[in-house]
């Protein structure tokens, strides 16, 4: 049978405008996957060593205490460091935020910085590779999540004392290496998405805004009685703490 013998069949109104805004996302979706590209591009550039490093705020991270760098065991911590080390920059040597409440006068509340609490998933993966010694400097605690709603188990560091805060200058070695063209395209971009309000769309099409968060994990224990807390340094004797 001639191919100029088959049936025509009319496209209606409705199936034409399906197919032009189905053809539009497919083109919205190429789009949004090439600003991807396009930033990950960015990002693998090499970095450009500046001439004359300059300072930029202040940085706040732990360190030893003096006489547990003296010890034995000090390079052991410091390995330890390492994998819970947690930073902070602030534009104040002061680390202090201003805050403000109606009808009172302004005041300032000093940030909280502690070590890194590990997650049942850090704990035992392989992403910190944890040694067995490290591991018995950890007890099994239980914290509720403000940002979730929900009780989580924390790994947290039995011997936080032997670790202290020190601010030093945060100097800025290095600059983002640009390409003209690169963000030419990149700005281009995110105009048509941005000033044409586009994002919801593609919020829609490519899984939904709040997946992004979205992680298997298991299910936290909603009582202490549920926890394994026997070999726990936190119930251990306390002449041991001293033992450094």
């Amino acid at each position: 049978m001639d191919m100029h013998d088959w049936p025509y069949i009319k496209k209606s109104a409705r199936r034409k405008k399906r197919l032009v805004k189905k053809d539009f996302d497919k083109e919205l979706i190429k789009l949004s996957r090439r600003r991807q590209e396009l930033s990950n591009q960015r990002c693998k550039l090499p970095p450009v060593v500046l001439d004359k490093p300059y300072q930029r705020g202040w940085m706040r991270q732990f360190v030893l205490r003096d006489d547990i760098a003296r010890s034995p065991k000090a390079q052991f911590y410091n390995e330890l460091l390492s994998k819970i080390n947690t930073y902070q920059w602030h534009y104040d040597r002061s680390f202090k935020r201003r805050k403000v409440r109606k009808g009172e006068y302004h005041y300032y509340d000093v940030n909280n910085h502690k070590l890194q609490e590990l997650s049942p998933q850090d704990f035992h993966g392989d992403k910190l590779k944890l040694s067995d010694a490290e591991k018995r400097c950890f007890y099994l605690t239980e914290k509720w999540d403000n940002r979730y709603n929900r009780w989580e188990t924390k790994y947290v560091l039995t011997e936080a004392w032997r670790y202290v805060l020190v601010i030093k200058p945060h100097m800025v070695y290095t600059a983002r290496q640009v390409d003209e063209l690169l963000e030419r395209e990149l700005s281009r971009v995110h105009k048509y998405i941005d000033w044409n309000n586009f994002q919801p769309r593609l919020w829609k099409l490519m899984g939904g805004k709040d997946n992004y968060w979205k992680e298997d994990y298991v299910d936290q224990p909603r009582n202490f009685d549920e926890l394994d807390l026997k070999n726990s340094p936190r119930y251990t004797n306390k002449e041991a703490y001293l033992d450094y």
